[in-house]
């Protein structure tokens, strides 16, 4: 029997969006898919810019989550997005690798328009999510 190894994912957050990312950080290893979220994955003294990159690069999904905190928001999570974008562009067109998935009610930004995204605030947005992960 082929055992086979628990989908790879990112979730690209802002900080002020940590309580609801930590939410959903617990439901999807829950549901047995390998989540990455700094609060929880990184090391007292790693140099948490590498392994953000490192943990990007090797994830089979990167899950963007908005807010609008995050849309008008400067900082590190904006260069999440970047490397995640640049990482998108070298795979096949139809590769699912990021998903926008939206905490609450906002925009989307334009350099994710090209994506379906999935609303974590509506009845069965998690339920949707969980789907097309188990489907990738």
């Amino acid at each position: 029997m082929k055992t086979s190894k628990p989908l790879r994912i990112f979730l690209a957050h802002a900080r002020d969006d940590e309580k609801r990312v930590l939410r959903l950080y617990r439901h999807l290893t829950r549901d047995g898919m390998d989540a990455w979220v700094d609060r929880e994955c990184l090391q007292p003294g790693q140099d948490w810019d590498h392994e953000i990159r490192v943990a990007i690069h090797s994830s089979d999904i990167v899950i963007v989550c908005l807010s609008n905190r995050y849309i008008h928001k400067r900082g590190y999570s904006q260069n999440e997005l970047r490397i995640a974008l640049e990482e998108a562009n070298l795979l096949p067109p139809y590769t699912i690798f990021i998903i926008p998935a939206r905490l609450e009610d906002c925009e989307m930004p334009v350099s994710l328009r090209r994506w379906q995204r999935v609303d974590l605030f509506v009845p069965g947005g998690y339920g949707r999510l969980l789907s097309a992960l188990l489907n990738r």
